[in-house]
């Protein structure tokens, strides 16, 4: 089902054999959409703008890890859209992109009457960045539902993701609907309240034991699909894997 707020609506598609969530971000007003991080199966995404009566002119890039970007250059033969992506990410990437819209975080795009916020959240990658519209923050590999984004893959920062979640937590509104980049949860969205009380990353206060869950313990004693999980249960989970 679509997620619809005023103004604008946001239709996601799980495509590909890693679960990824792709969105079509529609400006209701000028029916002009943005896909954010195009991949494995470009005719559906086609498609699903056809059927939607949509035109896609643009294109948001949360990193660029392949799983994300892999349609990409297929999507740009049949729209002439606009690329966006963070300088850091560019810059990491390294690609040379045939229409870059380079951008810093706090920067602003607007779709028809749609504004966008993108927001510089390193951890997975040096640039990776989430898109908040309005009451919507779409995360890419940045926030999962009762998750994060793996450290450990070239370009990866556990410190830096940690500051990221911590700035979630205490600079963003609870009611935001997190739109993450997989379907790796028992749920397919989330509000940061839900994330707050539920996702084992945000409940950490010191960065050395973060880094050591994120890097070493979580992959050990947590699978997919994730559940909520409170700060007690975590904390007796790690006691038993530190001993």
């Amino acid at each position: 089902m679509p997620t619809n707020n005023i103004g604008h609506t946001i239709h996601a598609m799980e495509l590909g054999p890693m679960e990824n969530f792709i969105y079509l971000l529609v400006d209701e007003n000028s029916k002009t959409a943005a896909v954010v991080d195009p991949a494995w199966d470009v005719d559906t995404i086609v498609q699903n703008a056809k059927q939607l009566d949509i035109t896609i002119t643009d294109v948001l890039l949360t990193h660029s890890h392949h799983d994300h970007i892999n349609g990409v250059e297929e999507l740009l033969n049949h729209y002439d859209a606009q690329v966006h992506l963070l300088k850091s990410e560019a810059d990491f990437w390294g690609k040379d992109l045939a229409k870059p819209n380079i951008h810093h975080g706090g920067d602003q795009i607007r779709l028809g009457q749609t504004e966008i916020e993108i927001m510089h959240t390193p951890g997975h990658t040096p640039g990776s960045a989430c898109y908040r519209v309005g009451n919507d923050l779409i995360t890419g590999d940045t926030l999962f539902v009762f998750g994060c984004g793996r450290c450990d893959l070239h370009g990866g920062n556990p410190e830096q993701m940690y500051k990221t979640l911590k700035h979630f937590k205490t600079d963003l509104p609870k009611d935001i609907v997190i739109h993450p980049g997989h379907n790796y949860a028992v749920q397919k969205s989330s509000t940061l309240k839900e994330e707050i009380e539920g996702n084992p990353f945000m409940h950490f206060t010191d960065v050395d034991r973060f880094v050591l869950y994120r890097m070493k313990i979580h992959d050990q004693i947590r699978n997919s699909p994730y559940s909520s999980q409170s700060e007690s249960a975590l904390m007796k989970q790690l006691d038993r894997a530190e001993h």
